[in-house]
This record gives structure tokens, C-alpha cells and sequence, in this order.
């Protein structure tokens, strides 16, 4: 498996097409958690047919990179993160001439890094990814009253319990996911296949974010990116879904602060557009790297 250093431990990527100085820029893929895989993205990979060449990979502590289970919860940062992007992009020779595309956590890990403007970086794609974690906390509550009568209530039994890790609340839960995170069913095989490896290692997801997408209480709660976005200087776009636990709310900030912005919200979607409409996600995507020229 082709993997890179970063320091003791490795990160796991995958190149579709080939890298090539004086081509297009590869799309560089963030995935979503924190603590999530690239599976649940490899549909992007049709980009390299297109002539952008497409990488993936997983992020430290999940996927084929590196396991750490036994580190305490102080050793997983946004600060890590970003480093381990830019040390992907230096050992991959992308960081010259790169686009990323950074969705969920993701998409704020990508705006984190487009504000501290990378000469090489020429284009941002934010997809389905909130501003700030106290927005998402609001309207996720808001999300969950909406829900069936009763599941809400359920909920917060286990949560002020402490039995999020039961058969029982992963069964109630999945009223909200079945709305706003996934609405096809089943799941895909590849965002399934995302879930069950998160779910086989679920360190990196606890520490940062906590035991479910609505219930954040690890170290992310009070993190926003809000402050980052009039300092993006690239073109940039923003994709979310009408039925998106990142609501609205959660992403109008990208709209409204990063200077060269433009927002597309898919009609049929929720979290996942680019697996609930992914003719439409790739035809924005393709003329959004278009006119990047």
C-alpha cells in the first residue's frame, strides 16, 4: 500500500491519474469525521478521466494509515491534521499546484488551511461542512426535535446515561442519520464502508467529536473556522444539501465571508450529494474546476 511518513507514523494515500508538473492541479480529497476513511468519497476518483488527477487518503488513526488507540485524547488536534496535509502534499509534489476538496470536518480542515493562503493552492471545495461546531450544535438540536415523536427523548436517555455505545441508541439514532446524513437505502456500499471502520476504531471520532454526528462533546465543541474565511483568497466553492445536518445556518458563513464564493445546494441530498446526486455533484465540479483554467 503506498503510504508516506509523517514522522513516526504513516499516511495512507491513493493517486488516480497521474501526477504531473505542468498539468492540471490534482484534487486533493480531505474526508469527513474526524475519524472517518476516504471509502465514502472514491467516487470522485472519476475526476482523472476528466483529466484532474485525484488523491485520496486517510486521515492518522483510521483507514490504512496508522493506529493509535492508545493515545490520550490531547494528542489529536486540528494542528495535527493540517500538518499531515501539508506533509502529503510536500512528498507527493503537489504542493506546487493542488485544488482540495474537503468535505464535513474535512471541509473545515481545508478552509483552516486555504486562510493561511498556500501559494500552490488554487481552488477550495467546501462540501457539506458547517462553519463552526456551535452552529452545528444548534441546529443539530433543532434537527432533532424535528424527528419522530419520541426518537429525541430516547436520545438524551442515553446520552445523560452514558450508553452510546448500545445496540439500542446506534437503532434510534439511525432516524436522524436515515434524514439527514444518508437518505438512500440501504447505504452505499462505500459510505457503509466509511461507518464500519470508524465504528472498528472509533478513537480519533471520540476524542474530537464524539459518539455520534448530533451528540459532539469531544474537543471540536467549540471549534469554528468562522474567523478563517475573509482571508481565503482563492475561488471557492460551497455545496451542501437541502436536507443536510450541516444546515443552512451551518453554511452560510462560507457564502457570506469567503470573498470568491458561490454556494450550490443539491434539492434531493442530504450530507452525502455526492453519493444522493452525484451526476449533479460532478457536473458542478467539473465546471468549477474549469474555470479554474
Amino acid at each position: 500500500m503506498p503510504t508516506v511518513a509523517f514522522g513516526a507514523y504513516e499516511t495512507w494515500y491513493r493517486v488516480t491519474g497521474r501526477l504531473e508538473q505542468g498539468g492540471r492541479p490534482p484534487v486533493v480529497v480531505i474526508h469527513g469525521g474526524p475519524g472517518s476513511t476516504h471509502d465514502y468519497l472514491l467516487n470522485l476518483a472519476v475526476l482523472a478521466d476528466l483529466g484532474w488527477p485525484v488523491v485520496h487518503y486517510d486521515q492518522l488513526g483510521n483507514g490504512a494509515s496508522t493506529h493509535l488507540p492508545d493515545q490520550d485524547a490531547g494528542f489529536w488536534t486540528v494542528d495535527l491534521f493540517l500538518a499531515e496535509l501539508d506533509n502529503l502534499l510536500e512528498q507527493l509534489g503537489a504542493a506546487g499546484n493542488y485544488v482540495l476538496l474537503g468535505h464535513s470536518w474535512g471541509g473545515m480542515l481545508g478552509a483552516r488551511h486555504a486562510a493561511a493562503r498556500p501559494p500552490g493552492l488554487r481552488g477550495l471545495v467546501v462540501a457539506d461542512a458547517p462553519a463552526s461546531y456551535p452552529l452545528w450544535l444548534r441546529e443539530a438540536a433543532r434537527l432533532r426535535a424535528a424527528l419522530p415523536e419520541g426518537v429525541d427523548a430516547a436520545l438524551r436517555a442515553h446520552e445523560e446515561a452514558g450508553t452510546t455505545g448500545t445496540e439500542e441508541y446506534f437503532a434510534v439514532m439511525r432516524a436522524y442519520y436515515d434524514r439527514h446524513v444518508c437518505r438512500i437505502s440501504p447505504w452505499p456500499r462505500e459510505y457503509l464502508a466509511s461507518f464500519m471502520e470508524m465504528h472498528n476504531d472509533p478513537t480519533v471520532y471520540y476524542a474530537m467529536n464524539g459518539p455520534s454526528e448530533f451528540h459532539v462533546v469531544g474537543s471540536l465543541r467549540d471549534w469554528s473556522v468562522v474567523e478563517d474565511l475573509p482571508s481565503i483568497d482563492v475561488p471557492t466553492l460551497v455545496v451542501s444539501g437541502r436536507h443536510d445536518e450541516a444546515t443552512e445556518a451551518t453554511v452560510r458563513p462560507y457564502r457570506d465571508l469567503v470573498p470568491r464564493a458561490r454556494w450550490e445546494i443539491l434539492e434531493e441530498s442530504s450530507h452525502v450529494p455526492h453519493l444522493e446526486e452525484p451526476e449533479r455533484f460532478l457536473t458542478l465540479l467539473a465546471e468549477f474546476l474549469l474555470e479554474l483554467g
